[in-house]
């Protein structure tokens, strides 16, 4: 990872200053440097760069909006000569940690399984920020950065690696390194609590299901009863029996818990950052396959809560292992309870992949506090309607529910079965879209982007 450091301020008789469509070009740079300068500021007036002294400095202004910066910043990365180890930040405050952040977030890369990782690593190793940054914004940034890479990798390892049982075994890891308590129970502990849709998808695995409870409560937390977090984790879906029938549909279903990842790592980076905020993180897990004794649609399935549930498709399984961990999540008597899950495809068709959905039945306050967060961010999620009449398709003649809506609407839909299950003030959040990447995209990279993480954080940090 980058690391942030200091530097005494940018002076010296002989900067160079290149700003907007005026270049000069120093000869004391390599060509290559000189050539990136000149490609890099075309149409990017509001940005100078500078070569001092001190090393290769990029000046920042601070008129522009934040998500500029950042994206600014992904871009003074991926432009950078292979060989430039130090870069120098300066200008006003903000717009500075806005541009690092860019920077700090554009250097992830997956490169666990490559032998030859020479072209692809980042050079880059330290930010130099001016005085002026406190430590405390430093180690705020550093500890973000940690936090999203956790649920970056957790999205980007295969399922041969990150089964249920190992996808706990990296949260404990977290949990013990921020101070925060972490219990699993495993397949004997899922059964006598009689979480019967946990137990159905994960009746197709050769590997057992887990149940992961972490729960971070500072000495005197701001918020009296807690915030819960649920974060789906299907560390592997195949859509069970009702496969998923087209091609290239299940390339990416690794990327199923990234609601997990992100709860997970929401917690993760509150125990880092000691917030004055009691929050538990309830994370259902196991991959969803045909094998074995595989539930079937047509069967019929007896909730934690003791709702009975009409399977008509395997591959809406999400909102199978959700339930238990909703209905669960009453014992806590929590203010607020958010489930964050890939959960739909009709999310991503609704809105790509520039947002995530929000629906659910708390105060239009807390839903403008969480919009807040997110743009702050620029993790924006959209309310959508979460009326009554959604919930209509979600009942079945033979059971209390079954597990499929029409096809409409079905993010919502999806949602107001889970709300069946939840006796508190209730949020769903569908990532679906923003989760995964199948390209790049600036800051936010390829593969797992870490949604939520940040986005969580933001809220939890503002709650009084």
């Amino acid at each position: 990872m980058i690391q942030l450091s200091y530097h005494s301020g940018i002076t010296g008789p002989s900067m160079v200053l290149v700003t907007g469509k005026k270049y000069k070009a120093n000869p004391s740079l390599a060509a290559d440097k000189a050539a990136f300068l000149k490609d890099f500021i075309k149409g990017e007036s509001k940005f100078e760069f500078l070569r001092t002294p001190e090393g290769f400095t990029f000046f920042i202004k601070g008129d522009q909006s934040a998500e500029d910066l950042r994206v600014a910043g992904s871009k003074v990365l991926s432009t950078l000569n292979a060989k430039v180890a130090e870069l120098f930040l300066d200008g006003d405050e903000d717009a500075v940690m806005d541009v690092a952040e860019g920077i700090m977030l554009a250097s992830y890369r997956f490169l666990k399984y490559r032998k030859d990782t020479s072209k692809d690593k980042v050079s880059l190793t330290s930010l130099f920020l001016p005085p002026s940054v406190t430590r405390k914004k430093c180690h705020e940034l550093e500890n973000t950065v940690k936090a999203v890479f956790w649920a970056r990798n957790m999205v980007n390892e295969p399922v041969n690696y990150l089964n249920a049982e190992k996808l706990a075994e990296e949260i404990s890891i977290i949990g013990a390194e921020a101070g925060i308590t972490v219990q699993t129970l495993g397949k004997t502990q899922i059964e006598s609590l009689k979480m019967g849709g946990l137990l159905a998808v994960n009746r197709g695995s050769m590997d057992p299901p887990t149940f992961t409870i972490m729960e971070y409560k500072p000495e005197k937390p701001v918020n009296k009863k807690p915030v819960v977090l649920i974060g789906k984790g299907v560390v592997y879906d195949t859509g069970g029996l009702s496969l998923k029938p087209t091609p290239g549909s299940m390339d990416s279903m690794k990327s199923d818990m990234a609601g997990a990842a992100a709860v997970a790592g929401a917690v993760y980076l509150a125990g880092l950052q000691k917030l004055n905020t009691h929050v538990i993180a309830l994370v259902p897990a196991t991959d969803n396959r045909p094998g074995m004794n595989a539930y079937t649609p047509g069967d019929i399935i007896t909730m934690f809560d003791g709702t009975t549930v009409e399977v008509r498709n395997t591959d809406a399984e999400g909102r199978m292992i959700l339930a238990d961990a909703l209905a669960y999540s009453s014992k806590f008597k929590p203010e607020l309870v958010v489930s964050v899950a890939t959960l739909t495809g009709a999310a991503v068709r609704a809105i790509g992949n520039k947002a995530s959905i929000a629906m659910g039945n708390a105060s239009d306050k807390t839903f403008q506090h969480l919009e807040k967060a997110g743009e702050n961010c620029h993790e924006r999620i959209v309310r959508f309607p979460f009326w009554d009449e959604y919930a209509e398709e979600m009942k079945s003649p033979i059971a209390d529910l079954n597990n499929l809506g029409g096809g409409n609407a079905g993010m919502i839909t999806a949602g107001k079965f889970l709300e069946h299950f939840v006796k508190d003030p209730y949020i769903h959040l569908d990532i679906a879209g923003p989760a995964w990447l199948d390209t790049r995209q600036d800051y936010k990279g390829q593969g797992g982007t870490g949604t939520g993480v940040r986005l969580l954080y933001g809220y939890l940090k503002k709650l009084k």
